[in-house]
């Protein structure tokens, strides 16, 4: 089991590393369009890849931020409930959650599977092939359903998720 716990969270480190890979490249597509404009030149499609840039960056850094708690938990009722029955809601969130994301991968599948199909290419002046951005969107989904199947797996056989916050918990008790 320890090898399949390296290998996932070398998944949502290493998914971590491409989305703020992916804002480094908006920050440089942002700039060599503005170096473009300053030099009189056209540097067709920047605004698109950038954009592309920007989906591929959220999608992948789902998972990663999803294990570093920085996803919006509203543990509010958590908070207050016995051990029994905090375990039985966070069974109940982290399997809605990862039966949502399945289904998210599933379809995202078949959407990029038709955009190859049909050689859907983007509207703008570079006229990329539309299923190569939107892959992205796939592995994204299936690495957060992952991350939210182990952490159910997590919660089910050792009684407590996985998340494990990097910031400050901004609760301050009285």
């Amino acid at each position: 089991m320890s090898a399949i716990r390296k290998i996932l969270d070398f998944l949502y480190l290493a998914s971590g590393v491409l989305a703020a890979l992916c804002l480094i490249s908006i920050l440089l597509l942002i700039v060599a369009q503005m170096v473009a404009r300053w030099t009189g030149e056209i540097f067709p499609g920047a605004p698109n890849y950038a954009g592309y840039a920007m989906a591929a960056a959220s999608f992948l850094a789902f998972a990663n931020a999803l294990n570093h708690g920085a996803h919006i938990r509203v543990s509010i009722l958590l908070n207050v409930v016995p051990p029994g029955p905090k375990r039985f809601l966070e069974v109940w969130c982290f399997a809605l959650g990862a039966a949502v994301a399945w289904y998210f991968t599933y379809y995202a599948y078949w959407f990029v599977y038709w955009s190859w199909k049909f050689n859907e290419v983007s509207q703008g002046q570079d006229a990329a092939a539309l299923w190569i951005p939107q892959s992205v969107m796939v592995i994204g989904g299936g690495l957060l359903a992952i991350a939210l199947t182990d952490n159910l797996f997590h919660v089910i056989f050792k009684g407590e998720h996985r998340i494990v916050r990097d910031t400050v918990d901004e609760n301050f008790e009285v």
